[in-house]
């Protein structure tokens, strides 16, 4: 079955830096555009990244356009998200997944991202 196992975060001050990882299993990984999402609390999650099964285009939402940079290595069946100049609203537990995944997918259990002022 699909398992997906998020790393990496933390506590970082405002305007540091993070790279979160997700190790990815139970399909064939090298087939799938991969997403990282966020959920801050009392919100719904929101897709935050994209990139295509070969790594060749990449897509951010607005908020994290210039500061995130989504990577993938199809050997080691990993999606990495490289974040930059953190800002408070991007506290959240991040979680990685197929891109266009609904609630429905199968989900890891992310990791914290909490960044201070």
């Amino acid at each position: 079955q699909v398992q997906l196992v998020e790393s990496g975060g933390g506590l970082v001050q405002s305007g540091g830096s993070l790279r979160l990882s997700c190790a990815a299993s139970g399909f064939t990984f090298s087939a799938y555009a991969m997403a990282w999402y966020r959920q801050a609390p009392g919100k719904e999650r929101e897709w935050v990244a994209a990139i295509r099964s070969t790594g060749g285009s990449t897509n951010y939402a607005d908020s994290v356009n210039g500061r995130f940079t989504i990577s993938r290595d199809n050997a080691k069946k990993t999606v990495y998200l490289q974040m930059n100049s953190l800002k408070p609203e991007d506290t959240a537990v991040y979680y990685c997944n197929k891109d266009g995944s609904t609630r429905f997918a199968s989900w890891g259990q992310g990791t914290q991202v909490n960044v201070s002022s």
